[in-house]
């Protein structure tokens, strides 16, 4: 499947965020606007959710046996979420989504396999460690995950 449009613009700045130290606040940023939007995104949640516990795995060092590609694509996905002057503007009430969905759509397709080794790795920690995996880190971090 290929990349929706204007994705490959946004991996450029998804690895200038890793390697700033910037993830912490790309986190918190796609935590408040899923809870702006509510029921908009009720179909999107659980990956929403998946992909924002993958991050805070790999920003804390606990899951690293993912690719580089793919952690790329994952906060690439992230960061066009956020952006409001995307494909379609979020600001067209209704129909400014639907662009959104269909970069997470594409992302949990085309990255199906490493995704599910994540859901994997998470169904074998203890029910603490899975809850901490929702707690987001302090965006005043500043040092790359290690």
């Amino acid at each position: 499947m290929k990349a929706p449009w204007n994705f490959s613009s946004y991996l450029p700045i998804a690895q200038r965020f890793l390697a700033r130290g910037r993830l912490p606040l790309l986190l918190l940023a796609v935590a408040r606007k899923s809870l702006r939007q509510g029921r908009r995104l009720t179909g999107v949640k659980e990956d929403l959710q998946l992909l924002q516990a993958l991050c805070v795995a790999w920003w804390r060092g606990e899951y690293r046996a993912i690719s580089r590609q793919a952690l790329l694509a994952v906060v690439a996905a992230l960061l066009y979420f956020l952006s409001p002057l995307d494909a379609i503007p979020d600001l067209l009430f209704g129909v400014g989504f639907v662009d959104d969905l269909a970069v997470l759509a594409w992302l949990m397709s085309t990255w199906r396999q490493e995704l599910d080794a994540f859901r994997v790795w998470c169904a074998v920690q203890s029910p603490e460690q899975q809850a901490a995996l929702h707690v987001l880190p302090a965006p005043e971090r500043t040092e790359r995950g290690g």
